[in-house]
């Protein structure tokens, strides 16, 4: 058996098919589907709208199954329902490739290889973007949506906007998407990431015509304003939802609090100061009476101190629920010091809540970042002592 041959055997082996999405590509779509056809006949091309022979051009491959609508709906429409007709097929991953000729089939027996080996996670074909035929534009939105994706989710991709990818088709069949055009390639691998799907990447070539002959589609005030927008209700959602369920579901498992432990406070490149800091800054950003924005500022002042944003995360969740009604009691009574005769008066239980200090709202204002810095500074040494402390009992134990 050759090579092609046995690419051609695990493809089907593995219930696995291709997806071209497609919109006036008609100069190049022959050319990507006879590339892929040399390594599988499993190909699904998706006819998004387009005006010109497109649907004819793919229809001239018998083994190709075409799904094609009148009106242009968008590169993620087109996606979600390739991928919902890939499952009806029976298939159960895909890989997704674009038409324009920008990616190379020959990458494919890569992206199967990865599959025999992990078949619970999305793969992504992550492109060398230091080329010089990169455009400006391209490497700078790679760069950004990168950022935010480890914001959102904790993971440093390299490639988070590439098009060639391979889908766990029936890990992601329960999700409902919001998107339509380009930012679902983004929504996709955060809601995964979400869910608990591994990303993860292979090296692919990537190749970009001369400008004078490059095709794209991509609006760029349009579409980066809709990437924007997507990413700022992701972030809210990743610091008001995900990042606090994460924290409750690290505390009841016992080997992820270990994994955290050994990964960020322990053995990481960061000194013993930054750590203590990073728990400082997390503990002040967790009082301070910015409710709702917390982690955000949180995640922000760490980039800009380089501190260790994941300390500084987990730190800031001392204001977590059962906390609050102790955290807002503690500050109105610290507020006291600065009110002198003024100094009202609360009772503790455990429902009070930020209604319950309105009457001397700035009593519980200074009183919150008096705590805050207080604690912030206490809980900081206590964590520089203990780090030190460990450290002196590894040298002794050696």
């Amino acid at each position: 058996m050759t090579n092609l041959e046995a690419v051609r055997a695990k493809f089907d082996e593995l219930h696995t098919c291709v997806i071209i999405p497609t919109y006036n590509n008609v100069n190049t779509l022959g050319g990507v589907i006879a590339d892929v056809s040399a390594y599988t006949k499993q190909i699904i091309v998706v006819n998004d709208g387009s005006v010109d022979n497109t649907a004819e051009m793919a229809r001239s491959f018998p083994f190709v199954k075409l799904i094609s609508y009148p009106d242009n709906a968008g590169k993620g429409w087109s996606l979600r329902k390739a991928f919902s007709y890939a499952i009806e097929q029976g298939y159960e991953f895909a890989v997704t490739i674009d038409s324009d000729g920008q990616h190379f089939a020959k990458d494919l027996p890569a992206f199967i290889t990865r599959l025999e080996f992990e078949q619970d996670a999305i793969i992504i074909g992550s492109r060398n973007m230091n080329q010089h035929s990169i455009p400006g534009g391209s490497s700078f939105g790679n760069k950004f949506s990168n950022f935010w994706f480890k914001v959102e989710t904790g993971i440093d991709c390299p490639d988070t906007q590439s098009g060639y990818r391979l889908y766990p088709l029936l890990l992601l069949q329960d999700i409902n998407f919001i998107t339509r055009k380009y930012e679902f390639e983004i929504e996709v691998l955060v809601r995964a990431a979400w869910k608990g799907i591994k990303i993860d990447w292979i090296p692919v070539s990537v190749y970009y015509p001369p400008k004078e002959l490059r095709v794209s589609h991509f609006r760029p005030y349009k579409d980066f304003a809709r990437i924007s927008i997507l990413n700022t209700i992701l972030v809210l959602i990743a610091f008001l939802n995900i990042k606090p369920r994460d924290f409750f579901r690290m505390l009841f498992n016992k080997k992820k609090i270990n994994q955290f432990l050994d990964g960020h406070f322990w053995h990481p490149h960061h000194s013993d100061t930054v750590k203590a800091a990073s728990i400082a800054l997390g503990i002040f950003m967790g009082i301070i009476p910015i409710w709702g924005f917390q982690m955000l500022v949180a995640v922000f002042l760490a980039i800009l101190f380089r501190l260790n944003k994941a300390l500084v995360l987990i730190a800031s969740n001392i204001s977590i629920p059962p906390m609050i009604p102790l955290i807002i009691f503690g500050s109105y009574k610290m507020g006291a010091l600065w009110m002198g005769a003024n100094t009202g008066r609360l009772e503790f239980s455990r429902n009070i809540s930020l209604e319950s200090v309105r009457n001397n709202l700035r009593q519980y204002i200074l009183g919150s970042a008096t705590l805050a810095i207080l604690a912030g500074c206490i809980i900081g040494l206590l964590a520089f002592g203990l780090l030190k402390l460990f450290k002196k009992k590894t040298v002794l134990a050696l």
